[in-house]
């Protein structure tokens, strides 16, 4: 095999949508790096995907599962049943830039501690207005709050070039990231207790944990839809949403900062609570309460991630807390009225240098 064109597999998770699929994979034919394989797990689904998948493409690698499994779970089946050295897991209900995978192998290719590289994410409705999952670049608060440049909570700015750097981020969103194989067997992939939502997020936190980089790279692009496979109001989402930040946030701070971060983070939520409450949301308030007793029901999977990361851990913690923004950004933007990371005071982006 040429060096100069690794292989890739893109791995797409998928559950229902027959035309999501269809339009996703159409967008991967017109690709012009040539050297990757396709990869769909699908997570037992009830319509026609399957069937379409095999009399419209019938080079792509299936992988089925009688039930859903859910993203985090779909995503490891799909990276387990691939050997390449680069693996790339692509939302189904994504079209991707001509030009999109070049740019990605090259900048993992740059540095042996680059473990993960995000194109630009764009919305598929407004190609020219950043999208909401992972934007121009995932990034987190040290109250587990996440927010990408870009994107603060649902404001989503227009990419005006303003974010054309290539630059060191937190978080990688996981619909669409490329990851360096060898990377993942040190860290461990996805945890399935996740089911779904901020999986991306504690796993990039793992891998900053055993001392690589992430980085985000501009010249990438790629359109996603948003809520294609799963309603933004949906209670199951909220419910995950909230549960799986906590178990993240526990999971990876150390016990001396969750000593007096934790109850800080316990009076935002209240807040949040009561807010709903006024505000009559209620499946916010439902998802609050029962993402707080999920917390308590998986304790020993809260265990069982901190002593993970302690077999991984390279870096000091003093170093990771350093990119992250210091204050709440939830704070910032629902009572400050700040509506960009470049209006966030004392956080300045990790611009990457000519490598």
């Amino acid at each position: 095999m040429n060096k100069r064109i690794p292989k890739i597999v893109v791995v797409i998770p998928h559950w229902n949508g027959e035309e999501i699929l269809r339009r996703c994979l159409l967008s991967l034919q017109k690709s012009r790096y040539r050297n990757f394989q396709i990869l769909i797990v699908d997570n037992g689904s009830t319509d026609n995907s399957v069937e379409m998948v095999k009399a419209e493409f019938p080079d792509i690698h299936l992988v089925r599962s009688p039930v859903n499994l859910g993203f985090a779970a779909g995503c490891n089946l799909g990276i387990r049943s691939s050997k390449s050295p680069y693996v790339l897991l692509l939302n189904n209900d994504t079209e991707v830039d001509s030009n999109w995978l070049g740019p990605l192998i090259q900048a993992v290719e740059s540095d042996p501690r680059i473990a993960a590289v995000q194109p630009k994410m764009l919305s598929i409705y407004n190609r020219r207005r950043f999208d909401y999952c992972g934007a121009a670049g995932g990034e987190i608060d040290i109250f587990g709050y996440p927010f990408a440049w870009g994107r603060l909570f649902n404001t989503m700015e227009l990419d005006e070039g303003q974010y054309n750097q290539k630059r060191d981020i937190f978080w990688s969103t996981g619909a669409a990231t490329l990851f360096n194989r060898s990377v993942l067997e040190k860290t461990g992939l996805f945890d399935e207790t996740f089911f779904a939502h901020m999986e991306e997020i504690d796993l990039n936190w793992r891998i900053q944990w055993a001392g690589y980089r992430i980085v985000f790279e501009p010249a990438s692009k790629v359109y996603h839809q948003t809520g294609g496979t799963l309603n933004e109001q949906q209670l199951k989402k909220m419910l995950l949403n909230h549960r799986n930040n906590l178990l993240m946030l526990l999971r990876n701070h150390t016990w001396v900062t969750l000593l007096w971060l934790f109850p800080i983070r316990l009076f935002l939520e209240i807040i949040t609570l009561v807010f709903s409450f006024i505000t009559g949301q209620w499946k916010r308030c439902l998802a609050i309460v029962i993402g707080f007793l999920g917390v308590i029901k998986n304790w020993n999977i809260i265990v069982l991630g901190r002593k993970r990361v302690s077999k991984i851990r390279n870096v000091s913690e003093g170093e990771l807390l350093h990119r992250m923004y210091r204050g709440s950004v939830a704070l910032a933007y629902f009572l400050r009225g700040v509506q960009s990371v470049r209006q966030l005071k004392g956080y300045p982006a990790r611009i990457v240098e000519n490598e």
